[in-house]
């Protein structure tokens, strides 16, 4: 392990903390910076041991073109969960879906089970590790294989790009 890697293991972590602090900042001053890096470089050394199988491959372009998808979803979903919720509620056809999972890591696997709950209208109850299966709750479902298809396209390929697996 370098220098570099026991500094800052996780430089990608890091930079995004010290940006989400300096955005947060009530102004943006040499103080907040530094002790947005501070926190930002002592995060990751804190959590390290809840990141045992982090994949060593990352695809800062994959990942910047998924974030923007997801967070187009997210905007879309809370349109339309609101039109589900305040009109008639027969409309509704909620359901329990089983996503197959394409990856071995457990890593890749929770993020997608993130990105499903920060979808409105979706949450991710489970991850089956022996099966390799996904449980996750929609509120509105039309087409189950149409909308496992989606998830895996959307999220799913694009996680397997990011982190090489």
């Amino acid at each position: 392990m370098t220098l570099r890697e026991r500094v800052v293991p996780q430089p990608y972590v890091t930079l995004a903390i010290i940006a989400l602090w300096m955005m947060l900042a009530s102004s943006p001053s040499l103080g907040n910076l530094l002790l947005g890096s501070v926190i930002g470089l002592a995060i990751p050394h804190l959590t390290q041991n809840f990141w045992p199988d982090r994949p060593q491959t990352f695809r800062v372009g994959a990942a910047i073109k998924l974030f923007l998808v997801v967070l187009g979803d997210i905007i879309v979903a809370n349109i339309n969960v609101a039109r589900l919720v305040l009109g008639p509620m027969s409309r509704l056809k909620p359901a329990f879906i089983e996503i197959p999972l394409d990856t071995d890591s457990d890593f890749v696997a929770t993020i997608l089970g993130s990105i499903i709950t920060l979808t409105p209208g979706t949450v991710s109850i489970d991850i089956d590790r022996e099966r390799r299966i996904l449980h996750v709750h929609a509120l509105d479902v039309e087409d189950t294989a149409a909308l496992v298809s989606e998830i895996k396209t959307r999220y799913e390929a694009p996680l397997k790009e990011i982190f090489g697996c």
